[in-house]
């Protein structure tokens, strides 16, 4: 057992709840294991051993492992033994490649990786929901549990998928959750339709002819070029996208010449920048305004530009029934103040959406910052922890969506 541990102020409904929080030490001390000992996209080897280890403990039917490179699979058939439903449920398991700046007893052990964004809770709360469902087994149907790799920037749900998820564990649903700082503990957000925003990488490649900056006039100067670009840039959403649609066009990054040679003109300059959009229509709108703008803004200074647009992940969309449905499942838990069934997208991107573009499914947010609902670590910073607290809850919803969506014919 890993740090201090202390009794759950967090209450919410239902036998899974109350049966999980029993173990609810043990779920905290397998997360800051996780936390101690992060590890990056398709790298996840001592996450994946682990979470095997923890699965085969906790009397799963079946472990699949190496889906997806360092994916794993676990089922779990209910009592009832006449359906063939199944229904999936996901949680990633790759961190950051960030330094922690936290200095508790769990803190990363290796330096530049860092769990920052909550991936180690994900994973404790699926491995808890496999305890509780292997234990009671009250559903007729089987749960398919998907450890998934490479989420951050990897696409590892993709990768999954090609590497043949779905034809192996044919579920007919599939659902997964984020802690969210943002909001409280023990509240519970969705909205049906877009949850998540596509995650597109732009870079722009100028070319000019370099010179003395003392002769400006010899040269063809790509970093004028690149800085009208950018201000060119900022008028395709204001200008070409409908008020009623959502985007976003960010330049991030921006190179061109060398900081120790201050009188050379460079002759390329290169921008890096995301597009995040909901609607494939405004995708395809921006991508084809950047190409038309940079070209024409470019030959006006007698530059080139080209664009290299890839589209990385889809916008997260939610399937209207699995949603409703998910809100009930969250209503039965923690009841219906603290569910908000119409949350506000984000601009933010999740690659799940490669699982909703193949499956019914529903993405949730799951409380996990201050009682004020403003949390002092927001995701990806530093200083970041998963608040264990909200682990029995996650792990409940997890099972819960299982057993409501799969019951017995007899109740147990």
């Amino acid at each position: 057992m890993m740090g201090s541990q202390t009794a759950p102020t967090l209450r919410a409904n239902g036998r899974a709840f109350a049966q999980i929080s029993r173990f609810h030490p043990e779920l905290t001390a397998f997360r800051r294991d996780l936390h101690a000992h992060p590890e990056l996209g398709f790298e996840e080897v001592y996450t994946a051993a682990r979470v095997k280890e923890s699965l085969q403990v906790c009397g799963v039917d079946a472990v699949h492992t190496g889906i997806g490179k360092t994916g794993l699979v676990a089922t779990v058939k209910g009592r009832g033994g006449n359906s063939t439903k199944m229904v999936g449920l996901r949680a990633d398991m790759d961190a950051l490649p960030m330094t922690e700046l936290n200095d508790f007893a769990w803190k990363s052990a290796k330096s530049g990786l860092m769990h920052g964004c909550g991936h180690d809770g994900h994973t404790a709360m699926l491995v808890g929901a496999a305890r509780y469902l292997a234990e009671t087994r009250n559903f007729d149907g089987t749960a398919v549990l998907i450890f998934q790799p490479g989420e951050e920037g990897y696409a590892g749900a993709r990768v999954m998928i090609e590497d043949g998820l779905f034809d192996r564990f044919a579920v007919q649903s599939v659902y997964s959750m984020h802690n969210w700082p943002a909001m409280r503990p023990g509240t519970v957000g969705m909205t049906s339709g877009p949850m998540m925003a596509s995650a597109d990488r732009v870079t722009i490649e100028i070319s000019g002819r370099g010179g003395h900056g003392a002769h400006p006039y010899q040269t063809i100067d790509p970093v004028i070029v690149a800085a009208h670009i950018i201000t060119a840039i900022q008028s395709i959403v204001s200008r070409n996208v409908r008020a009623t649609e959502s985007a976003v066009i960010s330049i991030c990054a921006m190179h061109a010449g060398d900081l120790g040679a201050m009188s050379v003109v460079p002759g390329k300059a290169t921008l890096v920048g995301t597009v995040r959009t909901f609607n494939p229509a405004v995708q395809d709108l921006v991508e084809r305004r950047l190409n038309e703008l940079c070209s024409a803004v470019a030959l006006g200074f007698g530059a080139t530009a080209t664009v290299n647009y890839e589209r990385i992940y889809p916008a997260t969309i939610n399937s209207a029934a699995e949603t409703l449905f998910a809100g009930d499942v969250a209503e039965s838990l923690v009841g219906p103040d603290h569910v908000v069934r119409d949350l506000e997208p984000s601009m933010g991107s999740e690659d799940f959406s490669f699982m909703l573009q193949v499956k019914p499914g529903a993405y949730m947010r799951l409380g996990q910052g201050a009682e004020n609902g403003v949390g002092n670590c927001l995701l990806h910073s530093t200083r970041y922890d998963f608040n264990d607290d909200i682990l029995p809850l996650g792990a409940a919803l997890y099972a819960s969506l299982v057993e409501q969506s799969m019951p017995l014919s007899v109740p147990v």
